[in-house]
């Protein structure tokens, strides 16, 4: 009986053993969702509504300058008609706008991963197609609110598994200085082919070569903001603001082009979600920002990109109002 009752004794504290282990390891994972992160959500909401409404206003003063000027369709838009711009009402307007939303951009990637915030300006898509249809009296086909669906969708998917799986990671100089050669090589690609081929250029080359710049100008800035906070203003900080302004300028540049010869919503649509799933890669794989990931995530990552991706370029070919 004394044995017996000594090895239910141990068999019970055993057990305790893996319960209380069990319970401080559930604990450690709640620990690292991080409550703050969420505050970032509301902000990068409101920015997606400042960005479908600046999109919308800026849209409506490039054509208004294109109609009054030699057709560009193609070309590229000249110093000639970017000076034009500016006395654009609508265009400027919408500028404005449009840096509204990446003030509440920024903001949020001050609480939250890129990885979580990011990808949420998609909402914008949404909000941009239905002013669109009812501005300029296009009703979208079936096809184009199935691609709409698809980029809503994936993204969405995306980051519901994002916000309780990804971690915020602070960026080493190595991650930064692999950030900018990956950065210089992208520019130089997109600025040899736009040098090379800028007459046979469509909206769809605009509006993914824009969204791929802005991917890198959303994780600089993050990067820029977590320094100048940490009071870390040294070479490396203003190569990473040189590089920032440069990116910047030219997504700028093929965003305009990108409203001369297609949609708004097709803009908006490649803004908001090949820029969220460049600016996810880096956080992925230079960042580790899903580390902490479980297995099953990475798939669910994969599959919900392709299917957002793919969105995008389903509307680029279907949308009523695209110039093929």
């Amino acid at each position: 009986m004394g044995r017996t009752a000594i090895r239910q004794g141990y068999r019970g504290r055993n057990g305790y053993c893996r319960k209380v282990h069990s319970d401080l390891a559930v604990a450690t994972e709640i620990a690292q969702l991080d409550p703050r992160q969420f505050i970032g959500i509301p902000i990068a909401l409101v920015g997606a509504v400042f960005l479908s409404l600046g999109a919308q206003f800026q849209h409506r003063g490039v054509a208004k300058v294109e109609a009054r000027t030699v057709d560009s369709i193609g070309k590229g838009l000249s110093p000639r008609q970017l000076l034009l711009l500016l006395a654009r009402p609508s265009w400027v307007v919408g500028t404005l706008m449009l840096g509204l939303a990446v003030v509440f951009q920024l903001s949020s990637l001050y609480f939250s991963p890129i990885i979580v915030v990011q990808p949420l300006g998609v909402i914008a898509l949404v909000i941009t197609a239905v002013l669109n249809s009812r501005v300029n009296h296009v009703r979208l086909n079936r096809l184009s609110v199935i691609a709409i669906v698809m980029c809503v969708g994936g993204v969405f998917l995306f980051v519901g598994v994002a916000a309780f799986t990804a971690t915020d990671r602070p960026v080493t100089d190595d991650d930064l200085v692999t950030i900018l050669i990956v950065l210089a090589v992208v520019l130089g690609v997109l600025g040899i082919a736009f040098a090379a081929l800028r007459h046979r250029m469509r909206a769809l080359f605009y509006v993914l070569g824009a969204g791929v710049v802005y991917g890198f100008v959303a994780t600089l800035a993050k990067v820029v903001l977590g320094r100048v906070q940490q009071g870390e203003f040294e070479w490396l900080t203003i190569v990473c603001v040189v590089a920032l302004l440069a990116a910047t300028g030219l997504g700028a540049y093929f965003v305009q082009n990108a409203y001369a010869s297609g949609p708004p919503d097709l803009v908006i649509a490649g803004l908001t979600v090949v820029d969220p799933m460049v600016a996810v890669a880096i956080g992925t794989i230079v960042l580790g920002e899903a580390a902490q990931a479980p297995g099953w995530a990475i798939p669910v990552f994969i599959v919900s990109g392709i299917v957002a991706v793919w969105g995008v370029f389903m509307l680029s070919r279907h949308h009523p109002q695209t110039r093929l």
